[in-house]
């Protein structure tokens, strides 16, 4: 297979969304967590220490997602630089290797969106329990 510099090049402005996407929610997550950590210290509530670890995991995923889309971007760049310099037995493999780590970051994003209806679940799910 031969790979060409426009190749690797088509994945930099669907990786810019998405690392877009991910700063978008790790500073909601970020103030989310400040505030329930906030009402916590005041009130103590079970719900709240459910909530702050439903959160827990989706931080950790999300730190997973911008880790291995920053990983394949930086391979996307690496092949590039292969192709330019003729190197195209190496070049093939890392952007191989970054489209696998854009899979497994999307795959992080996919659980984490999953996850955060956990959360939602547990509001909707005190406030059948006050009824």
């Amino acid at each position: 297979m031969t790979l060409e510099i426009s190749t690797p090049a088509l994945l930099f402005p669907a990786i810019s969304l998405l690392f877009l996407s991910f700063t978008n929610r790790f500073l909601h997550l970020s103030a989310l967590i400040r505030e329930l950590h906030r009402d916590w210290l005041e009130r103590r509530d079970d719900t709240l220490m459910d909530q702050i670890s439903n959160l827990r995991k989706r931080l950790v995923l999300i730190r997973w997602m911008q880790f291995l889309g920053a990983v394949s971007l930086f391979l996307c760049v690496t092949a590039m630089v292969l192709v330019v310099a003729g190197v195209q037995k190496i070049a093939v493999p890392c952007f191989a290797t970054a489209l696998v780590l854009m899979g497994g970051s999307l795959a992080c994003l996919m659980v984490e969106v999953w996850i955060s209806g956990g959360a939602l679940r547990i509001l909707l799910k005190t406030i059948e329990d006050r009824k």
